[in-house]
């Protein structure tokens, strides 16, 4: 008996290296926390990121001494998502280092290069970025801080991603110690796209609507007379610019993002179930992005939150905090009919000639994400933001577009708000996208955040 039962454990060991060995070791290698990545260096030189329309966003340079520079020939226009190798790593350099420091070039020329003591060339990352995409999200986002990510809902794919302020990695080695004094308090080095935590204001209104769709089956039958502000117990929660919207159903309450009308419905939701849709819909939760840096989205209320604190967070105030790619997976589920795809910013890796190493495959996240038909009446809700609310700055152009604006109050002075846009595009000759634009107080969604977001979609469908 004592043999079999060895025997067993020596046939499950074999099993497990078996496994590791085939399935596992490269995960392990290409950990970040993985010092012998570093070793690697002196046998192979770092590879090229590339976009997805083939600008090198990342290469290295040899001189004649055989010193090696690493260049980023767009500066700071990719600087976060990209990433940087000295003073550590981040980005797509440190998510993808594994795969620059290997080589499958030709195998005659790597034991040549071996027997001669030269180095071999890295394979190349080939991303889903779209450089004039970058450049014009870059641009819509102008001097404020902030960041602005596009994804594609049916793939998954990130488009652009930006963050600002921003960096220039050619010179991050000898700015680093101002840049991580930071006098300022701008965080220079924080990828806002990913890590940044901002109130979502009233691009919270959509989950808010979607809970009151899903306790009350006849929402349709909605009605609400707003007079400009709503008040429960000792808590007062007024429209923007204290607007008086009158007489409203749940689509132009949300198209109006009207205050009043969502605080009060978020006093009469199931605090539990409402916390439990935010828990689904990836509150909470650590959302993969290829191995780009995230953070995750915080949603605190619960069955003993008080009534004032029910109202701030229904209309995206009080302790909620979002980033912008959780809100742009938002839209993107909404545009793709209910399914959430899982954010990727590398479509393959190849050899420096070229060949295929590794293709990267779109992923289902969630198929049950919403269902049909809550996506189907977001969508309607969503279009009529921009034909009829606040986003009609969007209206009549050569696609059709969705969205909902936000305009969140982030101190004492109601006065200041960060600019809010998130939707998404379609038109039928090519595949729609998805965004969030957050510009760090430029005020409501409308002025500022709404004409960003027509930027980018202007330039998709131009």
């Amino acid at each position: 008996m004592v043999t079999y039962l060895f025997l067993a454990i020596f046939i499950c060991l074999m099993g497990y290296m078996v496994y590791f060995q085939v399935l596992r070791s490269e995960d392990f290698i290409n950990s970040s926390y993985n010092a012998r990545q570093d070793s690697f260096q002196t046998r192979i030189t770092r590879g090229e990121i590339l976009s997805a329309d083939g600008q090198v966003l990342a290469q290295t340079n040899t001189d004649a001494e055989g010193n090696e520079t690493r260049y980023y020939p767009y500066s700071n226009l990719f600087s976060h998502v990209v990433g940087y190798t000295s003073k550590g790593k981040s980005g797509i350099e440190s998510a993808m280092n594994f795969n620059l420091l290997r080589s499958h070039s030709f195998v005659v020329e790597r034991a040549v290069n071996e027997i001669q003591n030269e180095k071999s060339m890295g394979d190349t990352v080939v991303t889903t970025l779209d450089t004039s995409l970058q450049q014009t999200a870059y641009q819509a986002l102008g001097t404020y801080q902030g960041a602005v990510i596009v994804l594609e809902p049916s793939t998954g794919k990130i488009l652009a991603m930006v963050s600002r302020p921003d960096f220039d990695p050619n010179t991050l080695e000898t700015n680093w110690d101002i840049i991580t004094a930071d006098e300022a308090g701008e965080s220079v080095l924080l990828n806002r796209a990913t890590q940044g935590l901002y109130p979502p204001g009233s691009t919270f209104k959509i989950f808010t609507t979607l809970e009151y769709m899903r306790e009350n089956p006849d929402y349709g039958s909605f009605a609400f007379q707003c007079n400009g502000s709503a008040s429960v117990d000792n808590t007062t929660i007024h429209c923007y610019g204290n607007s008086v919207h009158g007489a409203e159903d749940l689509k132009t309450a949300f198209a109006n993002s009207c205050n009043s009308a969502y605080a009060t419905i978020g006093v009469g939701l199931d605090k539990g179930s409402f916390a439990k849709l935010c828990e689904h819909l990836l509150f909470n939760k650590t959302i993969s992005a290829g191995g780009i840096e995230t953070t995750k989205s915080r949603f605190t209320l619960n069955a003993d939150s008080s009534n004032g604190l029910t109202m701030q967070t229904a209309i995206g105030q009080g302790e909620t905090l979002v980033t912008p790619l959780h809100m742009a997976l938002i839209a993107s589920a909404v545009a793709n009919e209910g399914v959430l795809m899982k954010p990727y910013v590398v479509d393959h890796t190849q050899s420096s000639e070229g060949e295929l190493v590794k293709q990267f495959e779109p992923t289902v996240y969630s198929e049950e994400f919403l269902t049909k038909e809550e996506a189907s009446a977001l969508q309607e809700y969503m279009q009529y933001v921009v034909t009829n609310g606040t986003g009609q700055k969007l209206a009549g152009a050569s696609y059709t577009a969705y969205g909902k604006t936000g305009s969140a109050e982030f101190s004492s002075d109601k006065s200041q708000s960060h600019s809010w846009f998130v939707g998404y595009a379609h038109r039928d000759d090519k595949p729609d996208i998805a965004l969030a634009v957050i510009a760090e107080g430029a005020g409501t969604g409308s002025t500022f955040a709404v004409p960003a977001a027509k930027q980018i979609f202007d330039a998709y469908y131009q």
